[in-house]
């Protein structure tokens, strides 16, 4: 059947794979004849608010009852689907959805409703401290950009919204990605219930070649966990080696000055796509625990094998020895071993990147996305219409209590 869909999403200041899926998600949908409306806040719109309006909006923001309600009652969705919520969508949008009585789908691309600084990382190292803890130890390490207010904003807005309960009461399913993003949420304390895992995809149609493959490339964010310093250090045990790095972020300055690294800036989709075709490998180092890693996947749409770190979703994507390599995460010196391998051996990374391609095929494609996407709207639109159909009526006092405290 088709449907009405607001998707709601926060975008990131430096554009990363949540909102490359967001987008392509909501292609998806219309393309397969849904209305989708799409409601958008933008992390530039910080540069232009005070420190503590920008706070108290990541806590609870009024704009977004507001603008939610206003575009519901017009729009009339027959389903709310919420992608990255901080800071300035806020949960508020879970409120608005269960006052509207629609029902509201959450995708969690990464762990910042267990974490703080959503990567499950400190100081390079991973961390589960806050894992189904009051993230107060977040607080003293400064956890999210190193700064002490706000790492107490997002600490916060965890301890809040737990416990007001938001997360068990006022969502009514929760997409995650693989098991593991379900095992790490469930430890969080979230209701079990409530997660359905959907992977990311990406539409690739045309079959790639392997012939005229060379050297190493890496795509992604240039932020720290994203281990581009393990990787500088692997290639220094590799003199001969190179790695064509694409995107943009905080470590720019640190890649333009490695001379291992032949920074190439940042390129469109349908560019990367291109490059990755010609590339030998693709190179993903994460320090920081990997939610997903949907460039893993745009590597296997264009046959290409991947050398990953052996952890989060990473791990559960590439198959050692036969889609890739996996690595111990943080260890440059297995890092440069790896690498040495796929420069050594081209013909077994060929080998393994037409396997790569057949796993893309059998997982990862939009039409298989589409169907199991769908499953999960009809799951949670008839959830909401049997807990409707025998709620029983507010007494007026109740129903009153009820909305001073969603408000």
């Amino acid at each position: 059947m088709l449907m009405k869909i607001l998707v709601a999403h926060n975008r990131y200041r430096y554009r990363g794979g949540e909102d490359t899926v967001v987008d392509a998600e909501v292609d998806l949908l219309r393309r397969n004849g849904h209305e989708v409306l799409v409601y958008l806040r933008d992390n530039e719109e910080l540069s232009r608010m005070k420190n503590h309006h920008a706070a108290l909006q990541t806590l609870w923001s009024h704009k977004v009852v507001a603008d939610v309600t206003a575009l519901s009652e017009k729009f009339r969705p027959e389903l709310i689907h919420s992608h990255n919520t901080f800071p300035l969508i806020s949960p508020s949008l879970y409120s608005v959805a269960t006052r509207l009585n629609v029902p509201i789908i959450q995708t969690l691309h990464n762990f910042r409703l267990i974490c703080p600084q959503a990567t499950l990382l400190r100081n390079g190292v991973h961390c589960a401290d806050c894992v189904g803890h009051l993230p107060w130890r977040a607080i003293v390490h400064r956890c999210y950009r190193n700064s002490l207010s706000q790492s107490a904003v997002s600490s916060s807005m965890i301890m809040l919204h737990r416990l007001l309960r938001t997360w068990h009461t006022k969502v009514t399913r929760y997409i995650v990605l693989n098991q593991l993003c379900r095992d790490k949420f469930i430890a969080g304390g979230f209701p079990f219930d409530l997660f359905r895992i959907k992977p990311n995809f990406v539409d690739s149609a045309n079959e790639p070649e392997w012939v005229h493959r060379s050297g190493g490339i890496f795509i992604g964010r240039l932020s720290e966990e994203k281990g581009l310093k393990v990787l500088a250090e692997a290639l220094l045990q590799l003199p001969d080696s190179q790695i064509d790095v694409y995107g943009k972020g905080i470590l720019q300055t640190f890649v333009e000055a490695t001379s291992s690294f032949n920074y190439k800036g940042f390129h469109g989709a349908d560019e990367l796509q291109a490059y990755l075709r010609q590339a030998a490998y693709l190179v993903i180092p994460s320090t920081g625990v990997e939610s997903f890693g949907l460039v893993a996947i745009e590597a296997f749409a264009a046959g290409t094998p991947v050398i990953a770190s052996a952890h989060g979703g990473l791990r559960e994507i590439v198959v050692h020895g036969k889609t890739g390599l996996l690595v111990e995460p943080g260890n440059s010196e297995a890092l440069a071993r790896a690498i040495a391998f796929a420069e050594d051996h081209p013909d077994e990374m060929k080998v393994m990147g037409r396997e790569a391609r057949q796993a893309y095929l059998s997982r990862y494609t939009p039409d298989i996305n589409y169907r199991q996407l769908m499953s999960i709207y009809r799951e949670a639109i008839e959830s909401m219409t049997r807990i409707t159909t025998h709620a029983l009526p507010f007494k007026r006092s109740e129903k009153i209590k009820l909305q001073k405290i969603e408000l």
